[in-house]
């Protein structure tokens, strides 16, 4: 089979594709070959992860986020080509060009099943309301050639099935990320060399972001919530943590500069081993404008660490407000920053949070059954169709 995603930059779809290739690998049913494109330098790329995994991804250089007609007919080809060589049973694809380009060729070439999976939103946040249209159609057209189409999360699946109508129900299905969660859930054995390595007390408080520094991730809403703390009697206590990079690290600089907070901040840039950072973290916050099934949130829960959220995307399909973690309305810095604070004056309630969000995902979002919930999809697939 082949698994064709657009890019393999830092981000859940990525880790998602690599865990599953491998894991079918394992198995020894299905053959998967990992097909992707091209990563800019602020983006991160996890090729060497992938073949530490034992997937060597093959590269198809037209293969970009963006739209060009040279490329995306170059990456067409490149992918029809393939597709012919290989003659794959299945073709899998993950992420929005990919998913186009993808699935085009594979209906062309006559590839006996054909999947998609949605990771999220994609189409709000991202594009500006005529091009979202566009794509909009795009997808149903797609879907009428698509076997089957997944979304990560009960959410996702309402806004694309029942809001948008891309595809039918009888072709949707719900299959959550699974993810390498033992290292996480081991995290307290390294605590202590995170902020050995910032240079920062045992005793101060950290509050942490972690995930690519792009637009839609809304960083700005989490300075100004640390803004917000300069008045509170924590303040000489707290760090706030960025971790990770891209195209926006220059404006979360400035901006922090200009909110008088560049003295509490803190950005790392991209960090492989996340498990000691989450050991040391007080609080891992998101504030996205748009997410689908938040890596970034599976995995500080599973560290056993306090999480705090804007309500968003699949949000809510991890967060239970109160329960095993806090949400707050996107955009709304103010609340953000009072119920951070509430937070690190509490640390009860941090502990009371962070072992009933790890209790919650450490089987929903495990590798082992991600690996068998796709298994068992391709094969009901494979069943119904006269595989030559």
């Amino acid at each position: 089979m082949l698994r064709i995603i657009t890019r393999l930059n830092i981000g859940g779809p990525a880790i998602h594709a690599i865990l599953l290739s491998s894991s079918l690998n394992d198995g020894g049913v299905y053959k998967n070959i990992l097909v992707t494109g091209s990563v800019s330098e602020s983006e991160g790329d996890m090729a060497d992860f992938a073949r530490s995994k034992g997937i060597d991804p093959i590269v198809i250089p037209g293969l970009t986020r963006e739209i060009s007609i040279k490329n995306d007919f170059r990456a067409f080809r490149d992918i029809y080509r393939l597709i012919r060589k290989e003659r794959p049973d299945i073709v899998h694809t993950h992420m929005a060009k990919a998913g186009t380009l993808g699935r085009f060729a594979a209906i062309i070439a006559g590839v006996p099943v054909k999947v998609h999976t949605f990771h999220g939103h994609v189409f709000d946040g991202y594009f500006n309301p005529v091009k979202a249209n566009i794509f909009v159609l795009i997808e149903k057209l797609l879907a009428l050639f698509t076997d089957k189409v997944i979304m990560v999360s009960e959410r996702v699946r309402a806004d694309i099935v029942n809001r948008l109508k891309v595809v039918s129900e009888s072709k949707s299905v719900v299959i959550p990320l699974g993810l390498e969660l033992d290292r996480f859930a081991a995290c307290e054995s390294e605590k202590g060399s995170f902020r050995k390595r910032l240079g920062v007390s045992p005793d101060t408080l950290l509050v942490g972001i972690v995930g690519r520094l792009v637009p839609i991730k809304n960083h700005r809403m989490f300075l100004e919530a640390a803004a917000e703390m300069k008045n509170s009697p924590l303040w000489p206590r707290v760090k706030f943590v960025v971790v990770g990079d891209g195209e926006m690290r220059g404006n979360i600089e400035d901006y922090a500069e200009k909110l008088g907070i560049k003295d509490r901040l803190i950005l790392t840039g991209w960090i492989e081993d996340l498990a000691p950072v989450y050991a040391d973290l007080d609080v891992v916050a998101l504030t996205s404008l748009n997410e689908g099934t938040p890596v970034s949130l599976i995995e500080a829960m599973a560290s056993g660490r306090a999480v705090i959220s804007t309500d968003v995307g699949g949000v809510r399909d991890l967060i239970e407000d109160g329960m095993n973690g806090l949400l707050v309305k996107s955009g709304d810095a103010a609340s953000l920053s009072d119920r951070l604070t509430s937070l690190l004056m509490d640390d009860k309630l941090r502990t009371e949070l962070g072992a009933k969000g790890r209790g919650f995902v450490i089987n929903r979002f495990s590798k082992e059954r991600l690996a068998k919930d796709i298994g068992l999809l391709y094969g009901d697939l494979i069943a119904g169709k006269t595989i030559k």
